[in-house]
């Protein structure tokens, strides 16, 4: 038999590094362990939450119903309301617009009370004093951030109050002519004669000028037309004259009037005018055509000359002429 020598040396440090690995095995379990363990109390910390939250949230179903049912009811007294203003004032045409104040601004503080008590009884812990410390209502930065928002809707309250236009009429304001549509709180929504929507702000209409153009029923319209020198003056305002007179579309509650107001280069300029019953921009524009045709027809049958520009050329010395003799 043969005996291999073993060295006391390798056999030791082959324990050693067993030991070692051993002890890096039993770090890394450990490790482990206790990443699992963290991770455990993670989620039950979030179970827990979410149980709690949804216990809170079927405690508070019962709140929120009868919340939306208050708010809801309130909802419901806003239409009574708004039907309740129409009925009573409906009849007095001349102030439809108050009869728009009182519903929007009641509406509007109906729904704001409906949701404020919907609030608190959902919420116990809100009252409306949190709500404006909140919103940071009054404070100079809200101030300036709304200060436009503001004047137009105190500038439409005010509009819908004096009244000094109506849904229907038809206003000039700035470079826009059109019929009033809509008269909200913050803007005026008018329709153009070209079929186009312009939303003008209250401020705006409440500040700068505005013409009305119906707000009286009659309205006087005038165009200008120049005859001949030639003519007789007072003939053609008579033939003129009577042709407003047999005019439909001219107001027979106001006498027409035809002016003779310049001597121009080349003729003598006459102003028609005459009144509408209805000053609407279509029945304007419907009479003013009908009255032009029926002028220049009238003045053509009594031969009435409506001259072009003339240039006269006057020569003050005779002109030299020049003959050539030579054939």
């Amino acid at each position: 038999m043969f005996f291999e020598t073993v060295n006391v040396n390798d056999v030791i440090n082959m324990g050693y590094g067993l030991l070692h690995n051993a002890m890096q095995i039993d770090v890394l379990s450990q490790t482990t362990i206790g990443s699992v363990g963290d991770k455990i109390n993670e989620y039950q910390t979030i179970t827990t939450s979410a149980q709690k939250m949804l216990e809170q949230l079927i405690k508070r179903v019962p709140y929120l119903i009868v919340a939306t049912v208050v708010f809801v009811v309130f909802w419901l007294l806003s239409i009574l309301f708004r039907k309740g203003v129409k009925k009573a004032l409906g009849e007095q045409k001349k102030h439809q617009n108050l009869i728009t104040v009182f519903q929007r601004v009641g509406t509007a503080l109906i729904l704001f009370l409906g949701f404020m008590m919907a609030m608190i009884i959902a919420v116990p812990s809100f009252t409306p004093a949190k709500l404006i410390g909140g919103l940071g209502i009054g404070s100079v930065a809200i101030g300036f951030a709304f200060k436009d928002i503001f004047q137009n809707l105190l500038s439409g309250i005010l509009l819908l109050l004096s009244e000094p236009f109506r849904i229907g009429d038809q206003i000039i304001s700035g470079d826009f002519e059109g019929t009033v549509e809509d008269i909200q709180i913050r803007a005026t929504k008018i329709r153009t004669y070209d079929g186009r929507q312009v939303v003008i702000p209250n401020s705006q209409l409440y500040t700068a000028p505005m013409t009305v153009n119906t707000a009286y029923s009659k309205r006087r319209l005038e165009f200008e037309v120049g005859i001949s020198y030639d003519s007789d003056i007072t003939h053609a305002q008579k033939v003129i004259l009577n042709v407003l007179n047999n005019e439909e579309t001219v107001s027979k509650l106001a006498e027409p009037s035809v002016i003779a107001t310049a001597l121009a280069d080349s003729s003598v300029m006459l102003k028609v005018r005459w009144f509408i019953d209805d000053g609407t921009q279509s029945n304007r524009v419907t009479s003013i055509n009908n009255v032009i045709i029926a002028v220049k027809q009238a003045l053509d049958k009594e031969a009435i000359g409506i001259p072009f520009p003339i240039t006269t050329l006057d020569v003050s010395r005779p002109l030299p002429i020049q003959i050539d003799n030579k054939n």
